[in-house]
């Protein structure tokens, strides 16, 4: 009898020794959501059109944030030749890569003249700038720009000046201007230039001292004409 209870009591003890020595599991800790990064109210890039010549834009930008909130250099600017176009970032016509600067220029050649592009930014890991989508137009071929006064007129006459402004990217050493005659008007005389007559057209080319013209320079040249109606004015063509 002693036996048996002695064999009831360990059996007992050793199911209470291995139930009190088990341990319940620690859930993992649940983790922190990750911090929302607030940028700034304000565009991370700007950008101007600096430069035009008949060929190429000059882009100038400034970067004002590094990344999450803006980019880093170099960044790449494309051209489109519409605002959808380039809304849609669809068939760019030309890129350029700027340099290392966050405060730098981008030049893009081989252009069209007296054309209108539109540019955008993509940054160094190709993220496309959402907000600044603007245009700038290549200068035109015409390297002057020729505009007529008329100083006097009478029943069968009158007396023009003509103001030949040089409005290219490059010193003129010669100029001519033309225009066609609307009715019967003839040219009796010029003056500071010398004049060719085909019909009704007439040219006008620079005198032997007033050809050359620095940028945004100017000269003139007189017309006496006469005709049986006295025009209200000229329409002019410059050129080189």
């Amino acid at each position: 009898m002693l036996r048996m209870f002695l064999a009831v009591t360990t059996v007992t003890l050793a199911v209470w020794g291995g139930a009190s020595g088990t341990t319940e599991s620690t859930p993992p800790p649940t983790p922190l959501p990750s911090p929302t990064i607030a940028c700034p109210p304000a565009l991370p890039i700007s950008a101007s059109v600096t430069g035009v010549t008949t060929t190429s834009l000059t882009v100038s930008y400034f970067i004002f944030f590094r990344p999450p909130c803006g980019y880093d250099p170099p960044m790449t600017v494309s051209l489109f030749t519409s605002r959808e176009d380039a809304q849609q970032w669809r068939a760019a016509v030309a890129e350029s890569v700027s340099g290392p600067e966050r405060n730098g220029a981008v030049t893009i050649d081989g252009l069209t003249p007296d054309t209108e592009y539109w540019y955008r930014f993509t940054d160094v890991d190709g993220r496309r700038d959402p907000y600044v989508i603007a245009s700038a137009r290549t200068a035109s071929l015409a390297s002057c720009r020729a505009t007529a006064t008329i100083d006097a007129r009478w029943g069968s006459g009158f007396v023009a000046t003509v103001t030949v402004r040089n409005t290219g990217t490059l010193p003129l050493d010669q100029w001519r201007v033309s225009w066609t005659w609307s009715g019967d008007e003839q040219v009796q005389t010029a003056w500071g230039g010398v004049a060719e007559t085909v019909g009704s057209d007439v040219t006008v080319r620079n005198a032997s001292y007033n050809g050359t013209l620095a940028l945004d320079g100017a000269t003139t040249f007189g017309v006496l004409a006469t005709t049986s109606a006295v025009p209200d004015g000229l329409t002019l063509t410059c050129a080189r």
